[in-house]
């Protein structure tokens, strides 16, 4: 292990990368030391997913796009500031302004499910705790979700020539 920076400092230790779905289930998860690239672990925990990505500026990487891809998995991110227009589906908008429900798994795993703890004497403590942390939350009743399917509406009128 060594030393490690983010954006919120040094750090001895470890980065959690979690993939959910809009129901807010765990999809994938991968622990990575504190000063592997955030871009890295991505093609491995997205090997057997297909449709769309969502991520922060952080993700962004046109290698990174491409392999994703060509695999049937569309990454779609904010713009940095000082990057070219470009265009972005509606859908696609709305659903990263969404991308906060990330951060509410994350709250729950620290705050409920207790896997945010520095005391821990052994790695192979920290494992455990991890472990049970993560397996606790995908028993939660109620995970932090995305409403995208639209209810109680009616259906369209066939269009009238």
């Amino acid at each position: 292990m060594k030393w490690g920076k983010n954006s919120v400092g040094w750090h001895f230790g470890f980065k959690l990368h979690l993939i959910i779905n809009d129901c807010g289930e765990l999809l994938a998860f991968k622990l990575t030391q504190a000063f592997v690239d955030d871009r890295k672990p991505v093609p491995d925990m997205t090997k057997d997913l297909i449709g769309k990505l969502f991520g922060d500026r952080g993700y962004i990487s046109q290698k990174l796009f491409e392999e994703l891809y060509q695999r049937g998995l569309e990454l779609v991110t904010k713009s940095k500031k000082k990057m070219k227009n470009r265009l972005v589906k509606l859908i696609d908008k709305i659903l990263l302004r969404k991308r906060a429900v990330i951060e509410s798994v994350n709250d729950h795993l620290k705050n409920i499910c207790q896997i945010e703890h520095s005391r821990h004497r052994s790695p192979f403590n920290f494992l455990v705790n991890l472990m049970a942390g993560l397996a606790a939350y995908t028993y939660l009743p109620k995970k932090p979700s995305i409403d995208i399917y639209p209810k109680d509406l009616p259906a369209l009128p066939p269009a009238i020539f």
